[in-house]
């Protein structure tokens, strides 16, 4: 497996905090990193891959997609209830509320990029790939890694025939990666982690929560393959994370898992966003994603917290400032 001699993973960080110059200091420092390619348009994501692959050379580096969600007719009549509810929010804020369409993130074309460009490794979260694309994939050399938040699901990673599963924990922060998204509460990191191997001979990547060397030792000796981190990444100097974000990760402690932003489950720091709107906000991704997308970029720009998707894992507190080799190093220190 390409990571088993990396075993600091970045996370990806769509809608910002990715970049290639986060990416490009991870590797650097002996970890492995993932682009997020969600979000990006094809030629962005091309363009992303070339700009890391110059940077890291020889070294392997992975890639994040997002399978896409299927749509629930019955999703719509919810979807503009919400946007009714929100309204004022956004009457205050002096912003229209988005379109609420349903989208694919453009994702065969996506396909087309990384079968091209040929990254060692293609992720997928929120939902399976095709069966065909993953063998197109694993064809041209490349590993595919999909998802799981809940142990049963480790039985259709094996039918799929990929190369490892991330095991993304209850602590984790941002969206629920895995194929169902129930809503309930899921096993924490290290429980999962051990389910999931009871399960598998394929290689585990834990995930979630994970913010200080300790964690990761023990999820290592506890029979990860790798960790991956994220919100330890956050506040790193090359990362892409808004300055409302970074500043919110120092000042708030309580996270919680909701929907309110992007209507699928997420963890995030507790904003008075999440407290009115959490019990209300519908099972409906994109579409609430585009939804409030406008309203969410209106407070990063105006550094307004509670306007932000301020996504964050259990861990937060102990995130560090600085370069990202520091980090990677701090990370890895008990290994």
């Amino acid at each position: 497996m390409t990571v088993l001699d990396r075993r600091v993973v970045l996370a990806p960080m769509a809608g910002g905090p990715s970049t290639v110059a986060l990416a490009a200091a991870v590797t650097s420092a002996g970890g492995f990193a993932f682009l997020a390619g969600a979000y990006l348009t094809p030629d962005r994501l091309r363009d992303d891959i070339v700009l890391l692959r110059s940077a890291a050379g020889a070294a392997p580096f992975g890639v994040n997609l997002f399978a896409p969600s299927p749509y629930e007719p019955g999703s719509a009549a919810r979807v503009l209830e919400y946007a009714t509810r929100l309204q004022p929010l956004a009457d205050k804020a002096g912003v229209t509320l988005g379109e609420p369409i349903h989208g694919d993130d453009s994702f065969d074309a996506k396909i087309e990029v990384v079968v091209s460009e040929r990254p060692a490794v293609v992720s997928f979260a929120f939902a399976w790939p095709p069966a065909d694309v993953v063998d197109r994939l694993r064809a041209a050399g490349i590993e595919v890694w999909v998802t799981v938040n809940d142990a049963s699901e480790t039985a259709w990673a094996d039918e799929l025939g990929v190369d490892g599963i991330v095991a993304q924990g209850w602590e984790a922060g941002g969206h629920r990666g895995g194929p169902v998204d129930t809503g309930l509460h899921q096993a924490p990191t290290r429980l999962l982690l051990h389910s999931v191997r009871e399960l598998t001979s394929l290689p585990v990547i834990a995930a979630g929560g994970v913010a200080d060397p300790a964690h990761v030792a023990g999820l290592v000796a506890a029979g990860a393959h790798a960790v991956a981190c994220g919100t330890a990444f956050l506040r790193a100097d090359e990362a892409g994370t808004a300055d409302v974000h970074r500043h919110e990760l120092t000042q708030r402690t309580d996270t919680v898992v909701t929907r309110a932003f992007t209507g699928r489950s997420a963890r995030a720091l507790v904003t008075s966003w999440t407290e009115v709107f959490t019990e209300v906000a519908p099972a409906a991704y994109p579409q609430v994603h585009f939804l409030t997308a406008p309203l969410r970029a209106h407070g990063k720009a105006t550094g307004q917290p509670d306007l932000v998707h301020l996504w964050a894992g259990t861990g937060h507190l102990a995130a560090r400032s600085g370069p990202a080799v520091a980090i990677v190093d701090h990370l890895s220190s008990r290994l």
